[in-house]
Order: C-alpha cells, then structure tokens, then sequence
C-alpha cells in the first residue's frame, strides 16, 4: 500500500495561509488539529479557518480532535466538508456511538491513541474503525521529540489487523520526520503526519516526498 502523508497546518504560517497551503500540492491529505485548551494545554483554531483551508484546497481533510467534547463538532465539520475525523476514546462516555455519528455523515472514523493508551483499550472497536491515529508525542503542541514506543503500538495494530481480517488505515503523528519515517513505513503505517519537518523545509515538496521514501 502506498504511504500517504498528512502535512499538518499546526506549523504553518497563518499570516501567508494561502501560499502555505498551495506549497502542499505533493501532500495527500491536510491534518487539522483543533484543541480546545481544555483537552489539551493549548488552543488552536476554529470552523472558520477550517473552510478557508477548505476554500482553499480540495485535497483531503483530516480532523483531529483534541477536545473534551468531540460529538459536537461532527455536524460543523461535515458541512464544511472533512473526509477523516478522529477523536480520543477518553473524552466520551459511548465511542462507538461516537463512530457511528462519523460514519454517518460519510466521514472516516478514526481514534487516537495517546502515548500512555495501550491499543488493548480499544480492541472491541477495530472492526468499526475505519483508521487508527497512533500518537508519537504527547498532544496539544508540534516539534516534540518521538516516543519510540510508537514503533511497537503500530506493529501491534498492524498484526491485529491481520489476525482479524480488518481494513482500517494506520495513521501516526507526532514527530514524524524524514529519519524515522521508513522506520514507521515498515512497522505498518499508511499515514503519516507530520507539521513542523514539512513546514521548516525549505522544499515542502522534497519533505514530503523523502516521507513516502520517494
């Protein structure tokens, strides 16, 4: 399967936006990642800049939500028009119930694994899945440094998957940068995330294509 990649706005220049965004045309998908502060230690931003980035590309959008209150966001976010929506089991009382709301707009489903979250937790709910967000960092900030044990949650999932005869995608964010991405690539990954590696490149073209080791 071919890897695709998610360059994530967190680290773009939001006061140049649209030459931000037209600079991604070798990126896949956009990663959108909304904080509410609440979640976790940071804000981020809003539906606004999430459809001028849809105003502006019609490549993919990837939502992650890092808030307390995921639920709410589904609607506003699938009138805006995003392909992948992702949340946190912790933050809901009824994931699956959550998964069935995605889903229902068209949307792909995913949940994120945090750092400290062992894939165990979410076993019963695989086969409804359509994609796993394995966080390399701890949430709520860009350029931190890699939890090598990442690696073996991905590995992990990536034998589940084949075990139980399953389709979803294996997504990781957090750190991901040109050294360690064949790394991720051969552990089972098909997306990968990455924001500040693509945005302090000076060739984000080149910066994504050494990503999918192209």
């Amino acid at each position: 399967m071919n890897t695709l990649v998610a360059a994530s706005v967190l680290s773009a220049d939001f006061s140049r936006l649209g030459d931000e965004i037209r600079a991604l045309e070798a990126t896949d998908i956009i990663h959108l990642d909304l904080m509410d502060g609440h979640y976790v230690p940071n804000l981020s931003f809003g539906y606004p800049l999430v459809q001028c980035i849809r105003n502006l590309s019609d490549k993919p959008l990837d939502a992650h939500l890092m808030v307390t209150n995921p639920d709410a966001y589904v609607e506003d976010l699938a009138a805006i028009g995003v392909q992948y929506m992702s949340f946190h089991a912790e933050t809901v009382h009824h994931p699956h119930r959550m998964i069935q709301q995605i889903q229902a707009h068209g949307i792909k489903a995913g949940l994120a694994l945090n750092p400290g979250t062992p894939v165990c937790s979410i076993s019963a709910l695989l086969a409804d899945l359509d994609f796993v967000l394995v966080m390399s960092v701890n949430p709520g900030y860009s350029a931190q440094k890699f939890i090598t044990s990442a690696i073996d949650k991905i590995k992990e999932l990536s034998s589940l998957r084949t075990e139980m005869g399953l389709q979803f995608q294996i997504e990781v964010d957090g750190g991901v940068k040109g050294d360690n991405a064949s790394t991720l690539r051969d552990a089972g990954a098909e997306i990968l995330v990455s924001a500040s590696y693509i945005f302090a490149s000076k060739s984000y073209t080149n910066a994504i294509n050494t990503l999918k080791g192209i």
